[in-house]
């Protein structure tokens, strides 16, 4: 099993399994695919046209995590249900905003 993120010089790399069109914005938690990757699964209500809902999901983890929106862009898999999160900042202090993250949202 891998961790669902990767820490860089000047943050981190979130890895993002999005549902859009979701009847709540939400995060629920990590899952782990059939080749051994983790991610965190989120649910946004945007529908994926014109990147609203990666937009959507950019605020969502921002918020979850108490970063600016600004210092979250997807990276990898605008297109594609899952997707890279950059999250820019100190990387110890989001790493562990991160694993606590991840553990409130599998409660």
């Amino acid at each position: 099993m891998s961790a669902q993120y990767r820490i860089r010089e000047n943050g981190v790399d979130l890895f993002v399994r999005l549902t859009p069109k979701s009847s709540v914005d939400r995060l629920e938690g990590v899952e782990t695919s059939a080749d051994g990757r983790s991610h965190l699964k989120a649910r946004v209500r945007a529908v994926p046209e014109n990147g609203a809902a990666n937009q959507a999901l950019e605020r969502l983890v921002a918020k979850a995590l108490g970063v600016p929106a600004s210092s979250v862009s997807v990276v990898a898999g605008g297109t594609a249900r899952l997707k890279t999160l950059r999250i820019s900042g100190e990387p110890a202090a989001l790493a562990r905003s991160v694993d606590a993250l991840c553990r409130l949202s599998s409660t």
